[in-house]
């Protein structure tokens, strides 16, 4: 219970994450996003390398291509392109998109880890994906032929695969590794990858000053809660549960994202929220835990 308790605190982090990433899209490019985020975060694991340089070295050595594999996967690819697809597409959109996440999670992970599909377990993901989509549409069908899609979607959708990718293969880092360490690693090459793209943008670096000071507050958070503290609790959801049940998780995001609405929009809670989040609860209960008694 306690590692579910921790996933679900990792998916509100990255709920405010996406309603942050369309919020200031006037304000902060995607590859400022995305560049500056690692860079934070960069700084605050490199103690790590630094004491463990020898270790860490070694491993990368011995793992370069899964490592590599993973932080392009992971850190480079799917930040990138969620901030930018959040400039050209609606954060509904986004999340209808992403809860395919889970869906694609247990696909992957029956074809490359030859994990087993369970009855339970599909169900579960039928029911939230339902929820979701219940939520997203207000309870009405027709809300579907109101909604726009663009080139934007097209993003999410290579975002949603890249991370459903990441989740599943995951369960192939070095197993010498612990979970900071394997972060470091991720992060740095991440970072290391990001630099060209960010330099190529020709920023000024007075603007960057000017941005970065008017700005803050989003780098603290998404460098703090969306990257170190949420990877963390991802990482050790799949290390605990595995790649499915985790990504599981990921159908939370609309219900916090109404929870988020409603205590700092003033949004009005209605019936509809209440019917989905059940929909939603009822499936990831079943897919957590009649998916485990079916084994």
């Amino acid at each position: 219970m306690k590692t579910y308790f921790l996933v679900s605190t990792c998916v509100l982090f990255w709920s405010i994450n996406f309603v942050l990433g369309r919020f200031v899209k006037d304000d902060i490019t995607p590859f400022e996003l995305a560049f500056f985020r690692w860079f934070f975060v960069f700084a605050m694991i490199s103690p790590i390398l630094i004491t463990r340089h020898k270790k860490i070295l070694n491993c990368l050595k011995q793992n370069f291509i899964i490592l590599t594999t993973l932080s392009i996967l992971g850190i480079t690819a799917f930040n990138t392109l969620l901030y930018s697809a959040l400039t050209k597409t609606t954060t509904t959109n986004a999340l209808i998109i992403n809860s395919t996440v889970p869906i694609l999670i247990l696909i992957m992970s029956f074809f490359i880890l030859k994990q087993n599909i369970y009855l339970f377990q599909t169900i579960g993901i039928v029911f939230s994906t339902f929820g979701v989509i219940f939520l997203i549409l207000k309870a009405d069908i027709s809300n579907i032929f109101v909604l726009q899609f663009n080139s934007g979607d097209i993003v999410v959708v290579i975002a949603s695969i890249t991370w459903a990718l990441y989740s599943v293969l995951m369960k192939l880092k070095p197993k010498e590794l612990d979970n900071l360490e394997y972060f470091a690693i991720v992060v740095a090459i991440g970072f290391v990858l990001l630099l060209p793209v960010y330099l190529y943008q020709g920023y000024s670096w007075r603007q960057e000053i000017e941005m970065l000071e008017n700005n803050y507050w989003v780098f603290l958070y998404v460098s703090i809660f969306a990257s170190v503290l949420s990877y963390y609790l991802w990482h050790l959801g799949i290390e605990k549960i595995g790649p499915t049940k985790t990504g599981q998780f990921t159908h939370l995001m609309p219900i916090f994202g109404i929870v988020i609405a409603s205590i700092f929009l003033n949004e009005t809670l209605e019936m509809y929220h209440m019917i989905g989040a059940v929909f939603i609860a009822a499936g990831i209960y079943l897919s957590l835990f009649y998916a485990s008694k079916s084994k």
